[in-house]
């Protein structure tokens, strides 16, 4: 049986309402959309740093974050001394009074960007930050076309739900208006595999063939993640969003990089997604790891773009919260002085590696993707057919919650497993994450 790695911590004695309480609770008072994972749910009540506990003391490793949203640990002791001590001062101010925090911390966020995307908005979330990123390049250029992808996830607020291309995401309302999905450069299920010729060119093409035949040539933007999350870590080809910007700048319009998940050097090799294909962004939108689970997000871009912006007044109650901007402040401040993209990136490194040496003793495993710490596994039921094997996925999904481990699901069939833990897990964490799933596969193979 696999053994989660020895911890030094003791939580504190639960006495709260019981996990059956807490679900006859829900049942009758939350929205029944509101789902919980696990055909046994668990209940968690306290987190420190890659683990969380639940009410019964049981310890797990946190391998999904709240996907992607715990960024440097669950309650990492100097953040959550940042925001008590903000909290004891000052919880909440409008935009309309001058306060230091988000002045610094707006200076501290637009010093990691290139050059010139130095202006930033704070809103609460990844949704409302892709909404913004939206309207902005539409005010700006003046055009209403916006491109994106298929399989791609951006929220699901009235017009993010259009820039979303998943049916599993999207009611049955009006919400494509003017927004038109490209083919996904997805190199291991599209038709243009991943060691093929002028792979790329022919993805970024795609894009240029929207632009020509379904819009009247002149767009407002092009949004895309910088490695698609939801869909099931998609990691498109080298070179193929430097091709697809320069398609988008020649039809007047913006690229909108969409960092909510891949921000804050969870890809490891650079600290936003989009610096692993060579470009410089004209928005860029963030949420998630900002700001280690506090409701926070951002949008950054030009002066040129944001001066704009301001033809009308734009408003938001939240944005620039002092106990966020505390928060956010002291994620940077913690990424920098434990030099957590060195860790991301030497562990992720470490544990993709393990992953596909796993590959090789399960046919199951049809692909290893990623970058830092953000992994897909794809699970299929046949290799030479890719055929998505979802029960597969739900049953080692559920198993490995069993043995200690936590990760999600993800792709439109829901086939594979998202492996995004907070960026200070240590190999001993990968190698347990391993070991969870080698055991989790032969377990349901002998079943």
């Amino acid at each position: 049986m696999p053994s989660i790695p020895p911890y030094n911590y003791q939580p504190n004695p639960y006495v709260g309402l019981s996990a059956q309480e807490v679900i006859d609770l829900r049942k009758q008072y939350i929205n029944p959309v509101v789902a919980t994972y696990y055909q046994r749910p668990i209940m968690i009540v306290e987190g420190s740093m890659q683990y969380v506990f639940d009410e019964k003391g049981k310890r797990y490793l946190d391998a999904f974050a709240g996907i992607a949203t715990i960024s440097v640990g669950h309650c990492h002791p100097y953040v959550v001394k940042a925001i008590q001590e903000q909290s004891a001062k000052l919880q909440h101010s409008t935009t309309l009074y001058l306060h230091p925090t988000i002045a610094e911390y707006s200076k501290m966020l637009v010093e990691l960007m290139p050059d010139d995307l130095s202006m930033v908005y704070f809103v609460n979330s990844g949704s409302e930050a892709n909404e913004l990123a939206m309207l902005m390049a539409r005010v700006y250029t003046e055009n209403f076309d916006i491109i994106t992808l298929r399989n791609g996830y951006h929220g699901m607020s009235g017009n993010t739900m259009g820039l979303t291309s998943q049916s599993i995401w999207k009611y049955h309302i009006p919400h494509n208006f003017g927004i038109h999905h490209a083919l996904n450069a997805d190199v291991y299920r599209g038709p243009w595999k991943r060691h093929e010729n002028n792979v790329a060119d022919r993805y970024a093409d795609e894009v240029k063939n929207i632009i020509q035949y379904a819009t009247s040539g002149k767009i407002a933007g092009f949004i895309a993640e910088s490695i698609q999350g939801v869909g099931g870590i998609i990691v498109y080809p080298e070179g193929y969003l430097k091709k697809v910007c320069d398609y988008v700048r020649e039809a007047d319009g913006l690229f909108i990089a969409d960092e909510v998940q891949t921000g804050f050097c969870r890809t490891g090799k650079a600290f936003w997604g989009f610096e692993l294909q060579d470009i410089k962004p004209d928005i860029v939108t963030l949420a998630k790891g900002i700001g280690n689970g506090v409701p926070l997000a951002a949008v950054v871009t030009t002066p040129k773009i944001a001066q704009a912006f301001t033809q009308k007044t734009h408003f938001n109650t939240f944005a620039g919260n002092p106990v966020s901007c505390a928060a956010g402040k002291a994620v940077l401040e913690t990424i920098e002085r434990e030099d957590i993209q060195k860790n991301c990136c030497e562990v992720g490194d470490y544990l993709i590696g393990c992953l596909n040496d796993l590959q090789e003793k399960h046919e199951s495993i049809g692909d290893v993707r990623g970058s830092g710490l953000m992994i897909g596994v794809d699970l299929v039921k046949n290799r030479k057919t890719r055929e998505p094997d979802f029960e597969l996925a739900s049953q080692v999904h559920e198993l490995s919650k069993d043995l200690g481990l936590l990760i999600g699901k993800g792709g439109l069939n829901r086939n594979v497993l998202r492996i995004k833990p907070p960026l200070c897990i240590s190999k001993a964490d990968a190698d347990f994450i391993v070991e969870v799933l080698n055991f989790a596969l032969n377990s349901c193979k002998e079943s």
